[in-house]
């Protein structure tokens, strides 16, 4: 096996072409039967290996400096860097990051996973490497839609100035996670019906020497363009076509659906009768309202798969659906624009991406009080990887001034939010989906929203009251039924339902009967719900026990033992209680 002889990039130097053509072979397969073990992003590594191989084979790495953009093209990477076993040993497949990450090789630069900064982090590189008189290649491989995002206008426009060495490599591949929308892609595509040579050329506009390869799974070709360049003056743009899913024919036939794959995705098996969850309550909900209303809109920043928003659903809302490319910023003030002169926005983001648009939801639609219905999905403690932590939307969002940020616990309660939401006109609202199984009481929930930061008490106790968020609500619920079981204390039970308020006159009546309030959050406690309660009692003589996650990043550790560490076991939860009593 060719895999064998590579150790270090410096060992693909040694090879033949027909060796490393073999090798290309070997390295999909081991990346297809990795990943549908583990599940990953299948798609976009498999249509980067003949490029990644040639990358390697002409630049010299880690004295030449590859900067992947979003990280999720950098499998084949990690297998010629010294990280193969995590790939080709089942028993170490997890042993590595699925993105780039420094403690683990000298070839990888920065810890990267969020979208479009590859431009912007290589052109830092190579300004300073001509701060220090040094000479090496500094290279930013980007693509797979990364090039809609606004960090990576801001990069090319600052790196086309550097007047040294700086090379771009686009991977194109014809898609983003989904398909691409924009005028950025209509130009790309101009390029490629033109082999390179359309006068209107969005690179060359930036003043980038220019150089477009059709053949971009051709080891070969990619050796000659690449050596080309090597050691360029000035910098160049080089545009490669590459085939999304190259080698496995379900992941070229539906590049989206096989962008990032669930483990056993190729197993033959049947597939399960759909079940009802918070995905399809969504898109039911959208498309009954956009029949009726014709200013109803979603948007989606380039990941409609991760909740629900399917070809199926896109296709039915037509025009009234919008795909902003990976671009939150864009997303929240197009959205603010639209609930502005009277339509109804509904935006739809993961809650890891919300960071890429803080400015935005404040100056763009906070200060401006546009009626926006912001969906937030994945929000929660998790064991994913550091670059796609889903714990810090709530300090985000809940502490800028004007939204209005609610966590329902269950289908009910989800449905009323999002009416309650299309029908006011006063405030930005956003909704934390649960990130739970679905949950129905089988009774309507009639709550007036447009009253705010009003608590619900579904039970009413003494001594301790536990006020259980969103998805933590189950857990409050199991706390409340171990305080009677072991001390044989009757605690109130709270579902605060608001996250970005202070119910004042609840929280003022448990002074009378309760000496201790507990809150339960499925995020960051730093900026958190809990430091909102803990505050409001600050100057009396209740005491308060927030439990949520620390203030840290995390990196694939498992669920429970987070749970573990932050104390969010009923058991672990209890033991702290009877500290504090």
């Amino acid at each position: 096996m060719i895999l064998d002889k590579i150790n270090t990039p410096e060992d693909l130097k040694f090879l033949t072409l027909a060796e490393m053509k073999e090798l290309a072979s070997e390295m999909r397969e081991f990346i297809i039967k990795k990943v549908n073990t583990t599940g990953g992003h299948m798609g976009p590594n498999l249509g980067v290996v003949e490029a990644t191989i040639a990358m390697h084979y002409v630049f010299n790495s880690p004295k030449d400096k590859l900067v992947f953009d979003v990280a999720h093209q950098c499998y084949p990477h990690k297998m010629l860097t010294g990280r193969k076993e995590g790939f080709t040993d089942p028993d170490k497949y997890l042993k590595y990051s699925g993105f780039t990450a420094p403690e683990e090789s000298e070839h990888d630069i920065f810890k990267i996973g969020h979208t479009s900064t590859s431009v912007s982090l290589a052109t830092g590189l190579a300004k300073a490497r001509d701060l220090k008189g040094e000479d090496y290649n500094v290279i930013a491989f980007i693509g797979d839609g990364s090039l809609s995002g606004g960090e990576a206008f801001e990069g090319l426009d600052n790196a086309a100035t550097l007047g040294s060495n700086f090379i771009v490599i686009v991977n194109d591949n014809d898609m983003s996670i989904a398909e691409n929308y924009g005028g950025l892609y209509r130009n790309l595509q101009l390029l490629k019906d033109t082999h390179g040579k359309a006068e209107c050329n969005f690179f060359k506009s930036f003043g980038f020497e220019y150089y477009y390869l059709a053949e971009g799974n051709d080891i070969e070709k990619l050796i000659e363009l690449f050596k080309k360049v090597k050691d360029t003056k000035h910098p160049v743009v080089l545009h490669v076509h590459t085939l999304k899913g190259c080698g496995l024919e379900p992941a070229v036939e539906n590049k989206e659906k096989f962008h990032w794959v669930m483990p056993g995705v190729l197993d033959s098996k049947e597939a399960p009768a759909p079940q009802e969850n918070y995905y399809s309550l969504t898109t039911d909900y959208i498309l009954d309202k956009a029949k009726q209303d014709k200013s109803v809109v979603a948007i989606s920043a380039a990941t409609p798969g991760a909740y629900g928003f399917t070809p199926e659903f896109r296709a039915k809302l037509g025009s009234q659906y919008t795909d902003v490319g990976i671009a939150e910023e864009h997303a929240v003030a197009y959205a603010s624009a639209l609930a502005k002169n009277g339509a109804k926005p509904f935006f739809a983001v993961m809650s890891s991406f919300i960071q890429r648009t803080y400015d935005q939801l404040s100056q763009d639609l906070c200060l401006n009080n546009s009626p926006v219905t912001m969906l937030v999905y994945w929000g929660g403690i998790s064991g994913a990887d550091a670059t796609h932590l889903c714990v810090f939307d709530i300090p985000l969002i809940s502490n800028i001034p004007n939204m209005v940020y609610l966590a329902p616990t269950n289908k009910e309660e989800y449905l009323a939010m999002l009416e309650f939401s299309y029908n006011q006109n006063n405030y930005p609202v956003a909704i934390r989906v649960p990130n739970i199984p679905l949950i129905s009481t089988g009774e309507p929930d009639t709550t007036d929203y447009s009253k705010l930061n009003k608590y619900k008490m579904t039970h009413k106790g003494e001594k301790v009251a536990i006020l259980g968020l969103g998805n933590f609500y189950t857990l409050a619920c199991k706390v409340k039924e171990e305080l009677h079981k072991k001390l044989n204390i009757d605690a109130t039970l709270v579902n605060p339902k608001f996250i970005t308020g202070c119910d004042a006159e609840m929280l003022n009546e448990l002074k009378n009967n309760h000496s201790l309030v507990v809150t339960l959050e499925d995020g960051v406690l730093d900026g958190g719900f809990g430091e909102k309660i803990a505050r409001f009692y600050g100057n009396s003589d209740m005491k308060v026990l927030n439990f949520g996650a620390k203030k840290e990043f995390t990196d694939r550790v498992p669920l429970n033992e987070l749970y573990n560490r932050y104390h969010l076991t009923p058991e672990l939860i209890l033991n702290d209680i009877k500290s504090c009593l």
